[in-house]
């Protein structure tokens, strides 16, 4: 018995002698495997003519050279030196299809492809046709916008006569078209038991029974009638421009810098930093489903600020520019570009101002439906459409003058104004 136990015990020890070595030898640092260094590439946007390409780097030493393959041949060499990039592409052709690959010189290692189509060209193909308001006085119209072919509301002020053809004083601030004709209407702002009709300055339609109308206060219309909305406690100037996801994600612009946001039930006022007019705004909603607006900023009477204004959760940046030229729209579909126009017409690339060469005359509005199909209206008959690739400039009178432009699928519609009278240029597509 004695025997079986001093020979457990001998094992025991033996086992714990050897268990022990394990230890030792598992508890040293082995060489640490070596980790790749990784290159992934993805499809951000296409143009007719340009790709952005979104780079993600793993591993990889900094600063790095980087070749960027197209069609499997390499057509530019740069220097990296963050982790993260967006890579621009230009000089593409229209509805053609490529492949993009970049590849790291000091290592030995690869991205994936990724293939693009780009974007063919749309149509100038455009006719025309003018709708003129106004019996005495000074019509103008200010603002427009398009719900369908059948449905376009236009804002401002048109002077009429009365039944008996004498002036009436009191003016028609909208028109509206219903697919066949237009109606003159008076919208009444009703304020301390009384109705007043004044000149309209801005509107925007989310649709036909939901739409607002901009003076120095908030016309809203629900479908079934026009209810007023005080704006003065945070917002005291005039509006010019109004832009939304929907009525309850929505902000007004106007003089004096104002800006205000509207969730649906309660108004905030957004500090802007600024002073000067803000004459357009203009959104997005980005692929992390936030809200981005852009502002355009200037005064053409008054000294001031000449910015671009960014916001976005409710709080305002100021957007690179350093010209000295006054802005009074602007307009993008994506985080990728942004035109704005006023003093010349520019567009903005990875943080770099280009400018369209256009005709010198002052542009007051930009809209577009996608990047390669743009329109731009100004003063002295204006009107310009880019299809991805060119410019058509339409022969216009040179009398007549533009306000704001709304363009929607293969319509465009422009509010203006044409000795004395006011007037809405309709253009279809043909």
């Amino acid at each position: 018995m004695k025997k079986n136990i001093l020979f457990v015990l001998f094992l025991f020890l033996n086992l714990s002698a050897a268990g022990g070595l394990i230890l030792n030898l598992t508890s040293c640092s082995p060489t640490d495997p070596k980790l790749e260094p990784e290159l992934a590439l993805k499809l951000e946007d296409v143009s007719c003519t340009e790709a952005w390409l979104q780079l993600t780097t793993n591993n990889i030493q900094m600063p790095a050279t980087i070749n960027l393959l197209k069609n499997n041949t390499v057509t530019q060499t740069f220097s990296l030196s963050t982790k993260d990039s967006l890579l621009y592409v230009d000089s593409l052709l229209p509805n053609q299809n490529y492949s993009f690959q970049v590849s790291s010189i000091q290592n030995p290692v690869s991205s994936n492809k990724v293939n693009a189509i780009t974007m063919d060209t749309t149509s100038h193909n455009f006719t025309f046709e003018t709708f003129t308001f106004g019996q005495h006085s000074s019509s103008i119209l200010y603002d427009v916008a398009i719900i369908n072919e059948n449905d376009i509301w236009a804002v401002g002020e048109i002077y009429m006569n009365d039944s008996l053809g004498n002036p009436d004083p009191t003016c028609y601030n909208a028109v509206h078209w219903n697919g066949q004709s237009w109606e003159l209407l008076r919208i009444p702002y009703y304020y301390n038991g009384q109705n007043f009709y004044t000149g309209i300055r801005a509107i925007y339609a989310f649709n036909q029974n939901d739409v607002w109308f901009g003076i120095a206060s908030l016309i809203h219309w629900n479908g079934s009638a026009f209810q007023s909305v005080n704006t003065s406690a945070f917002f005291p100037a005039l509006i010019n421009k109004m832009w939304g996801v929907s009525s309850n994600d929505f902000y007004i612009t106007g003089n004096n810098g104002n800006i205000a946001h509207y969730n649906g039930s309660s108004w905030t006022r957004i500090e802007s930093g600024t002073t000067s007019i803000i004459n357009d705004a203009w959104g997005i909603t980005n692929q992390q489903n936030n809200t981005i607006v852009y502002c355009a900023v200037s005064s053409f009477f008054v000294p001031g600020d000449k910015k671009i204004l960014k916001i976005v959760d409710g709080k305002v940046e100021a957007v690179n520019w350093n010209r000295d030229v006054r802005l009074y729209s602007t307009w993008t579909n994506n985080e990728n570009f942004l035109y704005v126009c006023g003093e010349g017409v520019f567009v903005n690339k990875l943080g770099t101002w280009e400018q369209i060469n256009l005709p010198q005359v002052g542009t007051n509005s930009i809209r577009g439906n996608e990047i390669n199909d743009i329109f731009i209206d100004g003063d002295s008959g204006f009107i310009s459409h880019f299809n991805g690739v060119n410019w058509q400039i339409y022969n216009g009178n040179y009398l007549k003058g533009y306000s704001r432009l709304s363009f929607k699928n293969d319509i465009v519609a422009i509010a203006g104004n044409y000795q004395g009278k006011a007037i809405v240029e309709i253009g279809r597509r043909n």
